[in-house]
């Protein structure tokens, strides 16, 4: 085989990777989960403990049940309400989202913090997002106005500085036509790619905005968002978090990192309410 045909035929592997994860075990489960979850109730008002409701932002392939079967239900149970939305859905593409421009993208998050707010009463809103959902909220900060209702963002393996796919993206430009195609026809992916126009323009003038203070959760073992300290930030207000650096022992790569990982999932509590976070070990999963 060519060998340029091979190079396309590792990319599209380590593409649909990325995508067999996030898909969901049925498409019945997805679409009643969130519901009797408990999450995405208009009705739920925050506590004195808990005022910002916290709004779910799904990664690449996504959607909004079924990147939060584990974390949603998670933060639900300990008081928080719990918001998650779908966004970059493409005509025609059913279940898996995130896959239109991320500016758009952005401007869907918008207007959904804003539904949040409206329904729960509440100023502003804490957002965690896994993967492009870390990564594009910070366009709605910075762009979008989204500073002034926003009060933290979490991110979760996040492509902060866009991803090489294990290098793969570095050969790109030796095959005309791909990287083309890839914009055409998912335009979210190209977005991502690290040397993007978009992710110029997201990170020119530095990674943050005032006001805002942000983690990042990563994992060593990420094969997705690499290398996985692309995915830190610089600026005031930032704390990047290596997962192993918790635990060790945690072998997380980057889908589970935000589907089932209980580590993560505390780090994340512990992140939205720093006043009272308690110190994530291998131990807090059986706190």
């Amino acid at each position: 085989m060519l060998p340029w045909r091979r190079a396309i035929r590792a990319l599209t592997a380590v593409l649909l990777t990325a995508a067999v994860t996030l898909i969901p075990t049925a498409a019945a489960q997805a679409a009643t989960a969130a519901p009797s979850s408990g999450w995405n109730n208009y009705g739920c008002k925050p506590s004195a403990a808990h005022p910002r409701p916290v709004v779910l932002v799904h990664g690449t392939f996504g959607n909004s049940v079924d990147n939060w079967l584990g974390l949603a239900p998670y933060l639900k149970n300990r008081g928080y309400c719990v918001f998650s939305l779908d966004y970059g859905q493409l005509p025609g593409v059913p279940f898996f989202h995130g896959l239109g421009p991320v500016d758009e993208s952005a401007e869907q998050l918008s207007d959904f913090v804003d539904k949040v707010l409206a329904a729960t009463g509440a100023e502003e809103a804490d957002i965690v997002g896994h993967s492009q959902g870390g990564m594009m909220p910070r366009y709605y900060l910075k762009f979008l106005g989204g500073a002034e209702k926003v009060n933290a963002l979490v991110g979760i393996a996040p492509s902060n500085h866009g991803t090489t796919l294990v290098g793969l993206a570095r050969l790109l430009p030796y095959f005309p036509g791909i990287e083309n195609l890839l914009t055409e026809h998912t335009p979210a992916l190209a977005d991502q790619i690290a040397g993007s126009d978009f992710l110029t323009k997201l990170n020119e003038g530095g990674d943050t905005v005032p006001g805002v203070r942000y983690t990042v959760l990563a994992t060593k073992y990420d094969q997705v968002v690499t290398p996985y300290r692309s995915q830190y930030l610089s600026g005031p207000d930032v704390r990047n978090i290596l997962l192993q650096d918790l635990c060790p022992l945690d072998l997380s790569e980057h889908a589970s990192i935000g589907l089932f990982d209980r580590i993560a999932f505390h780090a994340v509590e512990g992140a939205l309410d720093p006043a009272n976070a308690k110190r994530t070990t291998c131990a807090s999963v059986f706190w």
